[in-house]
């Protein structure tokens, strides 16, 4: 008898990738994206769909929102998100990103409003707070050559 894999749960998932550049300030800065749909800033990336790697994912989002071929890099974090009113739980995936030419970047005004290179303080304000603190993270795993796992945005011990 065949084991019926059609009534194991299923877990919504999304996957982003994580540019930053270096300034003159002391930690750098990121890119963040406004979306359309929603009022916190996110970083490029989005839901995986059907039958899609969580890489596969963040590479097409990058192309759709920004306009931009690029292959992620390593991955940084996966954060297990719980369910939040009508979100269900999931699992959240973070690439570390090339460097990118921002005169390349081409938005898609159906989807974001506009975008920000941002301190991670800033960042911070910007975010809903379980993605500021998995960005904090990742910002920990580029630094360290870790990859980390986290529970709602906080890293786990082990």
């Amino acid at each position: 008898m065949a084991f019926d894999y059609t009534t194991i749960p299923t877990k919504r998932s999304a996957a982003g990738i994580l540019f930053t550049r270096d300034t003159t300030r002391d930690h750098g800065e990121l890119l963040l994206v406004e979306p359309t749909y929603k009022p916190d800033w996110e970083i490029p990336g989005g839901a995986v769909e059907r039958d899609e790697s969580p890489r596969a994912a963040a590479r097409r989002e990058t192309h759709e929102e920004l306009g931009l071929t690029v292959e992620p890099g390593r991955l940084l974090v996966v954060d297990w998100s719980p369910a939040r009113g009508a979100r269900t739980e999931g699992f959240m995936f973070i690439f570390d990103g090339p460097d990118l030419d921002p005169d390349q970047i081409r938005l898609q005004p159906e989807e974001l409003r506009s975008l920000a290179w941002c301190t991670p303080d800033e960042s911070d304000t910007r975010t809903a707070p379980p993605l500021a603190r998995r960005i904090r993270s990742a910002l920990v795993a580029r630094k360290t050559g870790e990859t980390l796992y986290l529970e709602d945005g906080n890293p786990t011990l082990g």
